[in-house]
């Protein structure tokens, strides 16, 4: 069975369709999934690098507005909003449910990566922490993050690695980013684009396995 399961994590990533049918199944897994508070989990030490760097690269937001795309529970959302009390940070997930144990003093909203419900030039930051890879249209996703952000505004993704590709299990529709194809896609949409491979601490090398880009429109 160990096998079969390293066999299966291995394979190559296919090209998929977002179909209704594909949809429907993807919103109910991850409602589902909320229940799960080990590997969903509401709350997120704010020492982790990922962490540090979402709130770096957004900077201070005064009394403006930052859009967690794909929050889950709403974990790095809240420490945005620690770090910018004054700022409104908006909370937003495919799946009702984690939104749920989103905190408080965030603004909430359900939604999709493929059609953000917002209009264009909405905020001054945006993030999406391991959301990217659920959204099948990988294009179109990016270019959603994009349009909603703000000339100057700045945008963060942190995602896996498709060199590291088989190294965890994943459901059938995810899909994970080589450098240079996202970048080329926010190079589409953003005049300032970089990226670099992270680890989970500052003190630690990273292993391959997380790529962080970060922009400004």
């Amino acid at each position: 069975m160990r096998l079969l399961k390293r066999i299966f994590a291995r394979r190559k990533p296919e090209a998929i369709q977002l179909t209704p049918d594909l949809a429907t199944e993807i919103r109910r897994s991850f409602e589902s999934a909320s229940a799960d508070e080990e590997h969903f989990p509401s709350t997120i030490d704010p020492r982790i690098y990922h962490v540090k760097l979402v709130v770096n690269h957004l900077g201070p937001l005064s009394r403006g507005r930052a859009l967690d795309a794909g929050c889950g529970k709403g974990r790095y959302a809240r420490i945005v909003k620690q770090h910018n009390p004054d700022a409104t940070v908006v909370a937003m997930d495919l799946a009702v449910s984690m939104l749920g144990y989103a905190d408080p003093n965030l603004a909430r909203a359900a939604g999709s990566l493929l059609e953000l419900p917002f209009a264009d030039q909405s905020f001054d930051g945006v993030y999406a922490t391991e959301s990217l890879e659920h959204a099948v249209d990988i294009p179109r996703a990016a270019a959603e993050l994009c349009r909603v952000l703000k000339r100057g505004g700045r945008l963060v993704i942190i995602d896996k690695n498709a060199e590291q590709w088989g190294r965890l299990e994943t459901p059938h529709w995810e899909k994970w980013f080589r450098k240079d194809e996202l970048t080329g896609l926010l190079r589409r949409h953003c005049r300032q684009v970089e990226s670099r491979p992270v680890s989970y601490w500052e003190d630690v090398e990273p292993d391959g396995l997380f790529l962080a880009w970060l922009a400004v429109k």
